[in-house]
């Protein structure tokens, strides 16, 4: 996995610009921040972030990866200034989860999420190295 970052242009803070990877791909569906019994765990913005970040690690784990291996993370909120209020929390969160590895992001703003009280989704592309 090669991060791709153009020369000149400041460096992100907590996302990447660009990555190039090859290997077998997936493709984690949004993720909300519920358990494995599909209850909210709280209706704090922060710690649904952090259980949707968990669901995906979980989910990793079931092809043999992890955070590393993620090349793209893409959030769907319903507030965004829920996010932005919480932002150093949400930063901690992620790190306590994902470590310090900072795929390519978008945050998007959006009417509402299917599950009642959910108030943000995140789904996830990862790459695992080709086989061979």
């Amino acid at each position: 996995m090669e991060i791709l970052q153009p020369k000149g242009w400041p460096r992100p803070k907590g996302y990447s610009n660009g990555i190039l990877a090859e290997g077998r791909v997936i493709f984690i569906a949004g993720q909300v921040g519920w358990n494995e019994d599909e209850i909210v765990v709280s209706d704090n913005f922060t710690e649904q972030a952090e259980q949707a970040l968990k669901n995906i690690v979980a989910i990793l784990a079931e092809a043999g990866a992890g955070p590393q291996n993620v090349t793209r993370l893409t959030w769907f909120v319903t507030d965004k200034q829920h996010y932005l209020d919480q932002a150093r929390a949400v930063g901690e969160a992620y790190r306590r989860v994902m470590g310090r590895h900072f795929p390519v992001m978008s945050l998007i703003e959006i009417k509402g999420l299917i599950e009642e009280g959910a108030k943000v989704e995140i789904e996830a592309t990862a790459v695992l190295p080709a086989v061979g």
